[in-house]
Protein backbone atom coordinates (compact mmCIF):
# COMPACT_ATOMS: atom_id res chain seq x y z
CA UNK A 1 0.00 0.00 0.00
CA UNK A 2 2.60 2.55 1.20
CA UNK A 3 4.57 2.04 -2.26
CA UNK A 4 1.67 2.15 -4.33
CA UNK A 5 0.86 5.55 -2.89
CA UNK A 6 4.64 6.54 -2.97
CA UNK A 7 4.14 5.65 -6.52
CA UNK A 8 0.69 7.82 -6.98
CA UNK A 9 2.21 10.91 -5.49
CA UNK A 10 5.47 10.66 -7.34
CA UNK A 11 3.29 10.50 -10.81
CA UNK A 12 0.91 13.44 -9.20
CA UNK A 13 4.13 15.33 -9.37
CA UNK A 14 5.91 14.35 -12.07
CA UNK A 15 2.55 15.43 -13.96
CA UNK A 16 2.65 18.88 -12.44
CA UNK A 17 5.99 19.55 -13.07
CA UNK A 18 5.55 18.47 -16.68
CA UNK A 19 2.77 21.22 -16.77
CA UNK A 20 4.49 24.37 -15.37
CA UNK A 21 5.71 26.76 -17.76
CA UNK A 22 9.88 26.54 -17.54
CA UNK A 23 9.32 22.77 -18.27
CA UNK A 24 7.13 23.13 -21.16
CA UNK A 25 9.85 25.78 -22.56
CA UNK A 26 12.60 24.02 -22.27
CA UNK A 27 10.60 21.06 -23.62
CA UNK A 28 9.31 22.78 -26.64
CA UNK A 29 12.88 24.09 -27.38
CA UNK A 30 14.61 20.65 -27.07
CA UNK A 31 12.07 19.20 -29.51
CA UNK A 32 12.65 22.41 -32.01
CA UNK A 33 16.52 21.80 -31.59
CA UNK A 34 15.65 18.07 -32.45
CA UNK A 35 13.52 18.89 -35.42
CA UNK A 36 15.99 20.86 -36.90
CA UNK A 37 18.65 18.51 -36.12
CA UNK A 38 17.04 15.96 -38.12
CA UNK A 39 15.83 18.17 -41.14
CA UNK A 40 19.66 19.55 -41.52
CA UNK A 41 21.35 16.08 -41.39
CA UNK A 42 19.70 15.99 -44.82
CA UNK A 43 21.66 18.89 -45.90
CA UNK A 44 24.49 17.07 -44.66
CA UNK A 45 25.32 19.98 -41.74
CA UNK A 46 24.52 20.00 -37.80
CA UNK A 47 23.19 22.74 -35.83
CA UNK A 48 26.50 23.63 -34.68
CA UNK A 49 27.70 24.15 -38.16
CA UNK A 50 24.77 26.71 -39.02
CA UNK A 51 24.92 28.57 -35.85
CA UNK A 52 28.63 29.15 -36.62
CA UNK A 53 27.99 30.07 -40.13
CA UNK A 54 25.41 32.52 -39.37
CA UNK A 55 27.49 34.31 -36.35
CA UNK A 56 30.40 34.21 -39.27
CA UNK A 57 27.80 36.11 -41.87
CA UNK A 58 26.80 38.42 -39.75
CA UNK A 59 30.23 39.34 -38.09
CA UNK A 60 32.18 38.88 -41.26
CA UNK A 61 35.98 38.79 -40.27
CA UNK A 62 35.62 37.74 -36.51
CA UNK A 63 38.03 35.92 -34.41
CA UNK A 64 37.57 32.69 -33.18
CA UNK A 65 37.87 33.27 -29.79
CA UNK A 66 35.19 36.18 -30.46
CA UNK A 67 33.17 33.69 -32.10
CA UNK A 68 33.23 31.21 -29.62
CA UNK A 69 31.70 33.55 -27.16
CA UNK A 70 28.88 34.18 -29.58
CA UNK A 71 28.12 30.86 -29.25
CA UNK A 72 28.69 29.86 -25.52
CA UNK A 73 31.29 27.22 -26.36
CA UNK A 74 34.69 26.22 -25.76
CA UNK A 75 37.46 28.17 -27.96
CA UNK A 76 38.99 24.39 -28.76
CA UNK A 77 35.28 23.09 -29.00
CA UNK A 78 34.93 25.64 -31.74
CA UNK A 79 38.22 25.28 -33.55
CA UNK A 80 37.18 21.58 -34.40
CA UNK A 81 34.28 22.50 -35.52
CA UNK A 82 35.80 25.52 -37.44
CA UNK A 83 38.60 22.73 -39.34
CA UNK A 84 35.83 20.52 -40.36
CA UNK A 85 33.93 23.67 -42.05
CA UNK A 86 37.12 24.72 -43.55
CA UNK A 87 37.98 20.91 -45.06
CA UNK A 88 34.31 21.13 -46.57
CA UNK A 89 35.21 24.68 -48.22
CA UNK A 90 32.20 26.59 -46.09
CA UNK A 91 34.78 28.76 -44.34
CA UNK A 92 38.62 30.53 -44.50
CA UNK A 93 40.91 31.48 -42.06
CA UNK A 94 43.10 34.73 -42.38
CA UNK A 95 45.61 36.15 -40.25
CA UNK A 96 44.22 38.66 -38.64
CA UNK A 97 46.62 41.92 -39.27
CA UNK A 98 46.03 43.14 -36.20
CA UNK A 99 47.23 40.25 -34.27
CA UNK A 100 49.41 37.47 -36.29
CA UNK A 101 48.98 34.69 -33.60
CA UNK A 102 44.60 35.34 -34.66
CA UNK A 103 42.43 33.94 -37.21
CA UNK A 104 39.72 35.82 -38.86
CA UNK A 105 36.76 33.66 -40.24
CA UNK A 106 35.07 34.67 -43.65
CA UNK A 107 32.69 32.36 -45.10
CA UNK A 108 33.50 31.26 -48.55
CA UNK A 109 31.44 31.26 -51.68
CA UNK A 110 29.99 27.86 -51.22
CA UNK A 111 29.02 28.39 -47.63
CA UNK A 112 25.89 30.73 -48.74
CA UNK A 113 23.77 28.28 -50.46
CA UNK A 114 24.46 26.01 -47.78
CA UNK A 115 23.27 29.04 -45.22
CA UNK A 116 20.14 29.60 -47.59
CA UNK A 117 19.31 25.89 -47.17
CA UNK A 118 19.25 25.76 -43.52
CA UNK A 119 17.82 29.87 -43.22
CA UNK A 120 14.94 27.34 -45.39
CA UNK A 121 15.05 24.85 -43.34
CA UNK A 122 14.44 26.98 -39.77
CA UNK A 123 11.74 28.72 -41.33
CA UNK A 124 9.51 25.42 -42.50
CA UNK A 125 10.06 24.47 -38.83
CA UNK A 126 8.79 27.39 -37.53
CA UNK A 127 5.66 27.09 -39.95
CA UNK A 128 5.18 24.04 -38.62
CA UNK A 129 5.88 24.61 -34.78
CA UNK A 130 3.63 27.63 -35.26
CA UNK A 131 0.97 25.99 -37.77
CA UNK A 132 -2.70 26.98 -36.18
CA UNK A 133 -1.33 29.91 -34.30
CA UNK A 134 -2.91 33.27 -34.68
CA UNK A 135 -0.28 35.93 -35.93
CA UNK A 136 -1.48 38.26 -32.99
CA UNK A 137 -0.72 35.41 -29.98
CA UNK A 138 2.54 34.29 -31.57
CA UNK A 139 3.43 37.90 -31.42
CA UNK A 140 2.53 38.25 -27.98
CA UNK A 141 4.52 34.87 -26.97
CA UNK A 142 7.49 36.51 -28.39
CA UNK A 143 6.76 39.99 -26.97
CA UNK A 144 6.85 37.67 -23.51
CA UNK A 145 9.81 35.59 -24.12
CA UNK A 146 12.15 38.75 -25.34
CA UNK A 147 10.67 40.00 -21.61
CA UNK A 148 11.67 36.86 -19.72
CA UNK A 149 15.10 37.01 -21.30
CA UNK A 150 15.70 40.87 -20.73
CA UNK A 151 14.71 40.11 -16.74
CA UNK A 152 17.17 36.89 -16.81
CA UNK A 153 20.13 38.57 -18.25
CA UNK A 154 19.35 42.28 -18.00
CA UNK A 155 22.89 43.74 -19.43
CA UNK A 156 22.06 41.89 -23.13
CA UNK A 157 22.53 45.37 -24.99
CA UNK A 158 19.02 45.46 -26.76
CA UNK A 159 20.41 44.99 -29.70
CA UNK A 160 22.01 41.74 -29.57
CA UNK A 161 18.71 40.73 -27.37
CA UNK A 162 16.24 41.57 -30.16
CA UNK A 163 18.60 40.87 -33.45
Amino acid sequence: MRQRFLYISVLIMWRHMTDTFGFLLSDTARLLRKRFDERARQHGATRAQWKALLGISRHEGINQGGLADLLEVEPITLCRLVDRMEEAGLVERRRDPRDRRAWQLYLTDKAHPVLEELHATAAELMEQALRGIPEAQTKMVTDLLNRIRDNLDPALPKEAAHG
